[in-house]
């Protein structure tokens, strides 16, 4: 009969860190999405407003992996006031050439996490400055914590600043990751301060309306956007997306309908057909990351399923070799 392998989130934890080769890991899956048949079907959503919740479904098919994943994964956004997290989720790990399952990934979203923070580093490597050494991150929770340390990982930081509406939520955040990286990290009191003078800067938020300015952006900046991975939500100014040399989807079709994209088209300042470029395609050299030292340039993430594949094909390729997990026979 076939097994399952089941991993907890703590066995995915020590299996698959925040490192190098998880950055280099959804690298490859960028590529691989601009130079191979990948299949990856729109991502498949459900909105439960009255509770700021909502779940997305995302998978993907990588032509060269013997597996690939289904994951399924709530944001909860109002949870922090019930002591629960945000996010949780799982994945499932199928046979690419059976379709039995292979693995169940209980991660309760670290592993999205994980790939999540690895892309913003990709963005980062292919579109930032290679002297990029400020940082500015808007928003204090778990991935503005990880979106820096995976920074910090592909340019040479040596101060960050911290803005989110909670000011002692940034502070703590700014403690936490001044003692763990190493470098000066500080608390902003306004948005504004954060940004001014930054190298990188990357929104982590759920913001439904603008959270960063076009004419905050100086010369030669680059900005990372993750927060916007629904049709109501919009981080950053219209007018930046215009104004980006160049503006880079993660997956176009998607930023079209759940991006920052999204609100720049409703906005008028882009028109609906006009044509972009995919990190992908920049990963794999097809497409331009950075048009000059002066450019603002612009990643719009919004989750891909293909990343959600090579995380997990990645943690079940580890856990054989290690033993981690626990068998079960169907």
């Amino acid at each position: 009969m076939p097994t399952i392998r089941i991993l907890t989130e703590a066995d995915l934890r020590a299996l698959v860190p925040l490192d190098l080769a998880a950055v280099a890991c959804v690298e490859e899956a960028f590529a691989a999405l601009a130079t191979k048949a990948v299949a990856m079907p729109p991502v498949l959503r459900l909105d439960i407003p009255e509770h700021r919740g909502e779940v997305d479904v995302k998978t993907a098919y990588v032509p060269g992996l013997s597996g690939f994943a289904i994951k399924i994964s709530p944001g909860f956004f109002d949870n922090p006031k019930l002591g629960l997290p945000s996010l949780n989720g799982m994945m499932v790990l199928f046979s690419a050439f059976t379709g039995l399952v292979e693995a169940l990934l209980l991660d309760n979203g670290y592993l999205t996490d994980v790939r999540t923070a690895a892309a913003g580093a990709v963005a980062a490597r292919h579109m930032a400055r290679e002297d990029a050494a400020v940082a500015a991150i808007l928003g204090a929770g778990t991935q503005a914590r990880l979106q820096l340390k995976a920074l910090a990982l592909v340019r040479p930081l040596r101060e960050a600043r911290i803005w989110a509406r909670d000011h002692a939520k940034a502070e703590g955040a700014a403690a936490e990751l001044t003692a763990e990286l190493g470098i000066a990290v500080s608390a902003a009191a306004e948005a504004s301060a954060a940004v001014r003078g930054a190298d990188i800067v990357v929104t982590t938020t759920p913001a439904e309306s603008p959270i960063l300015w076009a004419d905050w952006i100086a010369p030669g900046t680059h900005v990372t956007a993750m927060g916007s991975d629904a049709e109501h939500k919009n981080e950053i100014d219209p007018a930046l997306i215009a104004g980006a040399a160049p503006y880079v989807a993660d997956r176009l079709s998607q930023t079209r309908r759940l991006g920052e994209l999204r609100a720049a088209i409703a906005a008028g300042t882009v028109a609906d057909a006009q044509d972009f470029a995919e990190l992908g395609a920049v990963v794999a050299g097809l497409a331009p990351g950075r048009a000059s030292a002066a450019a603002v340039t612009l990643c719009d993430l919004t989750g891909t399923g293909v990343q959600d594949t090579a995380i997990a094909a990645l943690a079940a390729a580890r856990a054989a070799e290690s033993g981690a997990g626990t068998p079960f026979t169907t």
